[in-house]
């Protein structure tokens, strides 16, 4: 049984604002007083793991230890079927230093060339992490298709060209709300409150 989170400060081990506003709106009903690592100048750690899970677990023992709080980290990305799922882990390194996802998914558009074989799946790995080592982790995917050219100006990353499987809608068109209740993250908080949270 995971270990439950008792209330108080939360690290959430990101810098990057999109995310740490989605997380934070997703934990907005439980008693968590939410800080991000950019926040508190923590340094980012090197994602080297080999699958979204690894570099979640990364990212939130990190916080949890520079900080002494428990933290959670979210990795997620891209998984394009006929790309063999790349960008995958690289999700956000196909967008460069400046992350500029713009050019990301013109790269990907670019690589998928001429297949008709546009299927492809958001992945979401949590990990929240105490600072004596405990460690709980959850994994949520939504399946959708790319479209081109990139629509809505809404999320972030790789949003305008991912519609979900049953909506007509991208998630860069989405309303937020909408885009919270079905999405990778939210199948994967759902996983990560059932586990730890008190409702």
């Amino acid at each position: 049984m995971p270990r439950r989170f008792a209330g108080g400060r939360l690290i959430i081990a990101s810098h990057n604002p999109g995310k740490v506003a989605e997380i934070a709106d997703l934990l907005r009903p439980f008693d968590a007083d939410i800080v991000s690592a950019g926040e508190l100048g923590l340094a980012e750690p090197a994602e080297d793991g080999d699958s979204f899970t690894a570099n979640a677990i990364i990212k939130a023992r990190a916080a949890a230890r520079a900080a002494e709080l428990p933290a959670l980290a979210d990795d997620s990305g891209l998984a394009v079927a006929a790309l063999d799922g790349q960008p995958g882990i690289h999700s956000a390194r196909w967008a460069g230093p400046q992350k500029d996802f713009q050019s990301a998914m013109a790269r990907v558009e670019k690589a998928l060339g001429d297949n008709p074989d546009r299927t492809a799946r958001f992945v979401c790995a949590l990990a929240l992490a105490w600072p004596d080592g405990e460690l709980a982790v959850f994994e949520g995917t939504i399946d959708g298709v790319l479209i081109w050219p990139p629509r809505g100006t809404r999320g972030f990353g790789y949003d305008p060209v991912f519609r979900p499987d049953g909506e007509t809608r991208t998630f860069g068109e989405m309303d937020p709300a909408r885009k919270a209740a079905i999405s990778h993250r939210a199948d994967a908080f759902a996983r990560l409150v059932a586990g730890c949270f008190d409702s």
